[in-house]
């Protein structure tokens, strides 16, 4: 028997018969390493808080320039600083690094919870109102469950994230079930009225004739 019809397979189809030429070794290894690979590389970008990819390389370059216009700048937690950052996306953008970077990995990115719990419904079990955030940030909560930040971040930043937390209120982004109780909504932003100190233009006198 010939080397060639040694190669064919048992089966035809119709009279047609293959040869066996099966895959190469290492091909087959390959395509079993990029299985294994692949799961890290979900857990990583998809599950992870520290992905690497695109957005969130932009999301920090972002943050590190709008950081260095702290300066002097101490902000502090409360309801009415909350407030008016919330509505600066600028500075918004550092709060959104920050919660990326620390807080995702428990929180997800977009705040609907995994092992944190769901910041976008409008229940809570440790906050009553909005200043009560940074101080939770700041020491933890939940004997440790969540941790404390109040040594490893900038005052700046906990302000900050905290305000981005307490923006995502409301998206109500189906994940973790909703905990704690309802509060009342957030106050609403007044911004401050710019007033016009120039003055007015003197009415000019009437003549006298």
């Amino acid at each position: 028997m010939s080397e060639q019809q040694q190669s064919l397979l048992d089966h035809n189809y119709d009279g047609i018969q293959e040869y066996d030429n099966p895959t190469p070794g290492w091909w087959n290894w390959l395509f079993a390493a990029s299985i294994v690979f692949s799961f890290f590389y979900f857990v990583f970008f998809h599950i992870g808080g520290a992905g690497w990819t695109t957005e969130d390389e932009h999301s920090a370059a972002l943050a590190r320039n709008v950081r260095l216009l702290y300066g002097d700048l101490k902000l502090t937690g409360d309801e009415p600083t909350l407030l008016k950052y919330m509505n600066e996306p600028d500075w918004m953008a550092v709060g959104q690094a920050v919660f990326v970077q620390h807080c995702a990995q428990c929180h997800q990115k977009d705040g609907s919870g995994i092992n944190g719990v769901n910041l976008t419904d409008d229940h809570y079990k440790n906050v009553k109102k909005i200043s009560d955030i940074p101080g939770i940030v700041r020491a933890g909560a939940a004997n440790g469950s969540m941790p404390a930040w109040g040594t490893k971040l900038h005052p700046n930043d906990i302000v900050l994230v905290s305000a981005y937390v307490a923006a995502m209120r409301g998206n109500n982004i189906p994940g973790r079930a909703a905990e704690g109780e309802v509060i009342p909504p957030w106050p609403e932003y007044v911004a401050p009225q710019v007033e016009d100190d120039a003055a007015a233009p003197d009415t000019p006198a009437e003549s006298e004739e």
